[in-house]
């Protein structure tokens, strides 16, 4: 079984791992995107339907392996890191803890998306981008973007397998970009054929579906 899947983009060597996590081996970079901690609060306090208050413990317990695993010297979250700004501060102290043990001796960025568009006060570095040539780190693709990195689609895929429909979170990419799915737990997703992703990525675009076992196919559309 594959528990990771290692391809080419901008001529450098990337892994997509089956969390979502993107892993840049020459940079020690890892990267995330989307991870929406404390959804289920948010929804409460704006008296939503109420749901499990486990995801935040789900998503960094993820986050927490992906680190393990590939002791990274530098991690980007890629925007949407918090449901909404109140979320950052209602987290529970246990979990802000947790976060400052992983951000402990990394180069950490919080790259702001539109959830979360300020600062987050949780140390690192916030930044609208980065670039770390030859690749550009952002929360929204461009229209005129090259070789981007960017989240915000919650992209999903489907395939047919032995009869059954099979539908996962996915990382797209072409030749000019590249849409992580999303990593936290509760974020649902935007299947590909939708016309914003159809009509973002190129013709030869692929997806690398993200679970177990990765797969790479074709760009549904």
């Amino acid at each position: 079984m594959r528990n990771a899947h290692a391809f080419t983009f901008a001529g450098q060597h990337l892994v997509a791992r089956p969390s979502g996590a993107l892993y840049w081996p020459s940079a020690r970079l890892l990267v995330v995107s989307d991870l929406h901690l404390g959804k289920s609060e948010r929804i409460a306090r704006r008296s939503g339907p109420l749901l499990p208050p486990y995801e935040v413990l789900d998503t960094l317990t993820r986050l927490d392996e992906d680190i393990t695993d590939t002791d990274p010297a530098a991690v980007i979250s890629l925007g949407d890191s918090f449901d909404d700004m109140a979320a950052v501060q209602a987290l529970d102290p246990d979990f802000h803890a947790w976060l400052r043990r992983l951000m402990a001796g990394r180069d950490w960025t919080w790259v702001t998306g539109n959830h979360d568009p300020a600062p987050l006060g949780l140390g690192g570095h916030a930044a609208e981008g980065v670039t770390c040539e030859p690749l550009t780190f952002r929360h929204i693709a461009t229209e005129a973007g090259r070789h981007e990195v960017s989240g915000h689609y919650h992209p999903k895929a489907a395939l047919s397998v032995r009869g059954r429909r099979v539908s996962r979170p996915c990382f797209l990419h072409d030749g000019n970009r590249l849409i992580l799915p999303a990593y936290g737990t509760y974020t649902g997703g935007l299947r590909s054929r939708d016309a914003a992703l159809a009509g973002l990525m190129g013709a030869q675009a692929r997806a690398i579906l993200a679970g177990l076992p990765m797969v790479e196919i074709p760009m549904p559309r």
